[in-house]
């Protein structure tokens, strides 16, 4: 019967976990392959998108377009996560990346929070290395 209720209690937390991984993996390989519209799929309602010095607050299909031309002015070859955490209750996690791109390197921050029980992008950031 513990063992019953240990897996029972264990089980929703891992999948939790896989969920979110799932999350930056999808995100990573979206980035990496410069497809604008699979990364909106995990954009919140608003997001804060910056890009270099230029930073504003968009509606999700804004946000997507932004992304969009961004990508086809600096199309990427590669996207490699160099650090991720999440905060103390778990509510918001964060991913830093290097991006190659056919104009250079840059350094990609995703910021994400649970909304509605999923993960979604509230802030994203490209910054020329």
């Amino acid at each position: 019967m513990k063992n019953f209720l240990f897996v029972l209690l264990l089980v929703p937390s891992i999948a939790f976990v896989d969920s979110e991984e799932l999350n930056l993996d999808a995100i990573s390989k979206a980035i990496s392959s410069g497809n604008a519209d699979a990364l909106g799929q995990y954009f919140d309602t608003t997001v804060e998108i910056a890009v270099m010095d230029k930073e504003e607050t968009y509606a999700k299909a804004q946000a997507i377009q932004v992304v969009k031309d961004f990508f086809s002015k600096n199309k990427p070859s590669s996207f490699k996560q160099v650090h991720q955490g999440a905060s103390k209750g778990q509510d918001s996690q964060y991913c830093i990346g290097n991006m190659v791109a056919t104009s250079g390197t840059y350094r990609v921050y995703i910021y994400m929070k649970v909304s509605s029980a999923k993960q979604v992008i509230q802030e994203l950031r490209f910054d020329k290395e």
